[in-house]
């Protein structure tokens, strides 16, 4: 058998690299839902924590493997971007747990609901990645677009941090519901069941979970729009760019259930995160205002971090008394 096409050349990397990632995704997967959870139930919080710390190890361990073998800028590259991706991945899960409270889907069919949503993920992931990476090789200027873009984003995201996503008020859950078939019963884990319409023909009806999972792969694909241009700011080597991100994402069902039950806990994330995307979108501008190539990498990194940790620091400082953000605005109105 020719096996010469392993070392051939796919968007910058050998064959087998790609080859190799993509069955240890599918290893994950399968062993995630065909072993784990092959049947339908609840998850607590204990077992949410220990599957997150072992995803984070994978994610960590690919880390470790691609500075060892790519060199240690990719390899710091490639943590960074872990860390943005994870951290962005927190972000979407407070968007998540209003879309299942919305719907009222109960925790036993959560998991079901994640893990196709995890799946579309992983796709859209590699259409927009891919069609990134194919943009910035063909006109690297559009790194000062995807910069700028950054920059405003996070400051819009330091200005409106305490608005919540309007569930209802989805156009394309307006849409769905208004030409659609749909059904607010739950019909146990199916997505879409047949039942009788008024002139009782059977149809397909759309059950709420269905209308949860769309919703779910909508909201990452808003999160995407800001994720994909942060990582490209970090670095422009697809392979780095597309692991990290699935390396951060395939842990987030098993993180939402932890961090759903405390979220509260980390509403200031969202203000140091937004001081992270400022940063990464910065620096593109910062290197050319001192005539180097780029910011050097470990500085990247350790900015990133700390960002971060500053941000869960103090989330957990302000609510260490178990007043949430919403009971501080209410003594806030009471006070004025």
């Amino acid at each position: 058998m020719d096996i010469a096409f392993l070392s051939a050349d796919f968007l910058g990397k050998p064959a087998w690299m790609w080859l190799a990632f993509v069955a240890v995704v599918i290893a994950l997967l399968i062993f995630d839902l065909g072993i784990l959870h092959r049947e339908s139930r609840e998850i607590g919080v204990t077992e949410s924590l220990v599957m997150s710390a072992v995803y984070i190890s994978l994610g960590l361990t690919f880390g470790g493997w691609v500075w060892w073998y790519l060199g240690a800028e990719p390899g710091m590259a490639y943590l960074t971007g872990f860390a943005v991706e994870k951290a962005l991945a927190m972000d979407n899960v407070f968007v998540i747990a209003m879309i299942f409270a919305y719907f009222s889907v109960p925790r036993l069919y959560q998991h079901r609901v994640l893990f196709w949503g995890i799946l579309g993920v992983i796709v859209l992931r590699a259409i927009m990645i891919g069609l990134g990476a194919t943009i910035v090789a063909q006109a690297s200027w559009v790194l000062y677009v995807f910069a700028v873009f950054l920059i405003v984003t996070g400051v819009k995201m330091m200005i409106f941090a305490d608005q919540n996503f309007d569930v209802g008020a989805n156009p394309v859950l307006g849409w769905v519901r208004r030409y659609g078939n749909v059904t607010d019963q739950l019909h146990g884990e199916r997505f879409l069941v047949r039942l009788p319409d008024k002139a009782g023909r059977l149809r397909w009806f759309m059950t709420p979970l269905f209308l949860a999972l769309v919703l779910i792969e909508i909201a990452d694909l808003i999160f995407a729009v800001d994720s994909v241009p942060a990582i490209f700011a970090i670095t422009t080597d697809p392979f780095v760019v597309y692991t990290s991100n699935i390396f951060a994402i395939l842990g987030l069902r098993s993180l939402y259930f932890a961090l759903a039950a405390m979220v509260d806990r980390f509403h200031y994330l969202k203000f140091a995160l937004a001081a992270v995307l400022i940063f990464i979108g910065s620096k593109v501008f910062i290197a050319d205002l001192f005539g180097v190539d780029k910011v050097p990498p470990s500085l990247a990194l350790g900015v990133t971090f700390g960002l971060l940790a500053l941000g869960v620091l103090y989330s957990l400082w302000k609510t260490r008394s178990g007043a949430g953000p919403d009971h501080i605005a209410e003594n806030r109105s009471a006070k004025s």
